[in-house]
């Protein structure tokens, strides 16, 4: 991550060495007179980094009189990656954590130390950018950056003694050589069986939680015999259960002699340290001894925004009376929420702070907040149910730093998740009984209703039914044999027929095909709105078929005295595409035939074609009558026909556009229409790119 290369020191080192040069760090940084901050990677915990910063650690000293930088990079160790895992022929958590056991004591890191305050600068600036501009953090690093001066040469002088006494105490390091084949047994197998062991204790305790989970539905107990059974098991000071206020279990009522308070490791766990919104000024007043819950400075009650901005703790479980209770707590105005750290905790984002005096370093009051809670480490992991994040699940270590490890977080999230089971219980069981209490006093009325409209749905499906039966066999039958004889007495010879019997028979024909057209228009709406349509999916030429469109519409288009246009904008490698070709077409030749009505003599009707990202767009403006605007949410609707002048004059049942609306959206796609009385209309249809369905 260094842009500089002027780096005093750079080589592969152990980490254990490289955590010792570290220290050196920070006790140089104590002896220095100006005030000086230390940080190190912890402060990366609660956000999302790059991949780049994942596999590094790092130590900065930062002050006017001396700055140093240590940085390094995990080295990429054999089968690190990949789906081939240690060969102990076990799975899930345990393998997790025996791997990491077998394999930590390997690790070491490309590091590098340097003083050259233009290249800690270039650092501080790049460590700076992964926080939110308007968060302290952010601030405070951009504060040292512009700090930083050469270092004192004093101070660069007393480290260099520092480190060299360093060095000449401790023994030489040599590279230790892989076990012989005799030693394995000993040194692989007690890890594995202490990791096996913990992991059966572990499933043991998850299945106790389990099973009182099925066989309770009191939530409060089952939340307090959880987090106790789980803190004895892990060995931890504390361990909370905090809910949102927005959450609808209430868990367990509060009197005048418990209140919890929001935002105590709590939304600190929510990295509430990035500031952004409403600052919340929540302080418990003693009212004859008890708390008074809800009171500001002022006596005046904050319950609208305490569940506006807040949650509270509703179950903790200590170790000892002498670890402080967070059940009961004044609340810094320091805090503010944020949007952002909900959304991260509903991706399931687990806050491990090994030590939040490092962590919490460039924080000062969120820090002195966690002093006084005695919160020196914290994991937190979300509580949610149904995509709700409900609350967390926090562990405390109190007095001492604790590194969290993958056993105590996978714990604690499979906890989480038996708990998020549990409340959504408690939710359907307090949804049952509240719609018990009400149920009888509807039952009648909702019993007739229903009655009532079955009946009405019976008699309209029945209506439907015989109407399509009487369309399909009564009309379209004989309608076939108007059509077929008059198209072969239209193909007599002259002689026989006058030219007066030969008009009768166009009119005939004529007539007989658009009857046929809104008989069809007709059958394919009900079948698609039935849901009993389905595409013929293939891959056809776009160009192809608007061609086949303009083709099959030029006569009439000539006879009416319109001009008819194809404007194709598409490349040919994007001709092809996947759709039903069939109605596809369709659809064009709706719109198509629909500008031709309505567009006077002399005028246009113009298609376009293009594609944009895996869509196709045709597009067919007119020169016609135009719409007015008031009408046009009412243009899509079935047998309708607007309230135009030339109502009259324009023969039709209503069905096209119905119709074509209807076929786009069977694609999902969409339709689009712009039009100007007088001037012409758009119709602008979107088509994505359709699956083909693979038959197995």
């Amino acid at each position: 991550m260094l842009s500089s290369p002027d780096l005093s020191f750079s080589r592969t080192l152990p980490i254990v060495v490289f955590n010792q040069l570290g220290e050196l760090l920070e006790q140089m940084a104590q002896t220095v007179e100006s005030a000086a901050i230390v940080v190190t990677e912890a402060v990366l915990v609660r956000i999302f980094t790059p991949v780049e910063w994942q596999r590094q650690r790092f130590t900065l000293v930062v002050s006017e009189q001396f700055s140093a930088l240590l940085v390094g990079n995990f080295e990429e160790e054999q089968g690190s990656r990949g789906d081939s895992g240690p060969p102990l022929g076990i799975g899930g958590r345990g393998e997790q954590e025996i791997h990491s056991a077998l394999s930590t004591q390997h690790s070491a890191l490309n590091a590098q130390l340097t003083f050259n305050f233009e290249a800690i600068a270039s650092f501080i600036y790049q460590l700076r950018d992964l926080f939110e501009c308007d968060s302290y953090t952010y601030q405070n690093l951009e504060r040292y950056r512009q700090i930083i001066r050469p270092n004192d040469a004093t101070l660069q002088s007393q480290f260099s003694l520092l480190l060299l006494e360093y060095l000449l105490t401790q023994p030489n390091q040599e590279i230790i050589a892989d076990p012989s084949p005799i030693g394995p047994a000993v040194y692989i197998c007690q890890p594995v069986e202490d990791a096996l062991k913990k992991q059966i204790s572990q499933e043991r305790l998850l299945n106790q939680v389990t099973t009182q989970i099925r066989k309770s539905l009191d939530l409060p107990v089952i939340m307090a015999t959880a987090i106790t059974q789980v803190r004895e098991f892990l060995e931890l000071d504390r361990l909370v259960i905090y809910k949102f206020a927005g959450s609808q279990i209430k868990a367990q009522q509060f009197d005048s002699d418990t209140i919890s308070l929001n935002e105590m490791a709590l939304p600190t766990d929510m990295e509430l340290s990035v500031r952004e919104s409403t600052e919340i000024y929540f302080s418990i007043h003693e009212n004859n001894g008890k708390h008074s819950p809800f009171v500001s400075v002022n006596n005046q009650p904050l319950l609208k925004d305490y569940q506006k901005n807040g949650g509270y703790i509703v179950h903790e479980a200590r170790a000892t009376d002498a670890i402080t209770s967070v059940l009961n707590y004044t609340e810094k105005i320091c805090f503010i929420r944020t949007s952002q750290c909900w959304e991260k905790y509903r991706q399931g984002f687990t806050l491990a702070v090994d030590d939040v005096e490092k962590t919490y370093a460039l924080e000062e009051c969120l820090l002195n907040f966690l002093r006084e809670c005695q919160v020196r480490a914290k994991l937190a992991a979300p509580i949610m149910f149904e995509d709700k994040l409900w609350g967390l699940l926090i562990a405390h270590q109190c007095d001492r730093p604790h590194q969290w490890n993958d056993s105590e977080k996978n714990l604690l999230v499979a906890i989480a998740e038996q708990l998020a089971i549990a409340i959504h219980q408690a939710e359907l069981m307090q949804t049952l009984t509240q719609e018990k209490q009400t149920l009888e006093q509807r039952v009648i009325e909702r019993t007739m209703a229903l009655r009532d409209a079955l009946l009405a749905a019976e008699a309209a499906s029945r209506i439907k039914s015989e109407f399509l039966a009487t369309i399909s066999h009564e009309l379209l039958t004989p309608l076939t044999y108007v059509i077929g004889m008059s198209s072969t007495l239209l193909r007599w010879p002259l002689g026989e027929l006058s030219q007066r019997q030969r008009g009768y028979l166009q009119t005939i024909h004529d007539s007989g095909e658009h009857l046929l057209e809104m008989i069809n228009d007709i059958l394919d709406l009900s079948q698609i709105e039935a849901g009993k349509t389905a595409l013929n999916i293939s891959e056809f030429s776009l160009v192809n078929v608007a061609e086949n469109a303009i083709k099959s519409l030029q006569k009439k288009a000539t006879s009416e005295q319109i001009n008819l246009i194809l404007d194709l904008q598409i490349n040919p490698r994007c001709d092809r595409f996947t759709a039903d070709a069939e109605r596809v077409e369709q659809i064009l030749l709706n719109l198509l035939t629909n500008a031709i009505k309505f567009t006077p003599e002399s005028g246009s009707v113009t298609l376009r074609l293009w594609v944009e990202d895996n869509t196709a767009i045709f597009q067919v403006e007119d020169t016609g009558i135009g719409i007015p605007e008031e009408q046009l949410p009412l243009l899509f609707e079935k047998f309708h026909q607007l309230d135009t002048p030339y109502r009259r004059r324009y023969a039709g049942t209503g069905l096209g556009l119905a119709l074509t609306k209807q076929l786009v959206e069977l694609h999902r796609g969409r339709i689009e229409v712009e039009s100007t009385v007088s001037i012409g209309s758009i119709f602008t249809v979107w088509i994505p790119t359709q699956a083909v369905r693979v038959v197995s």
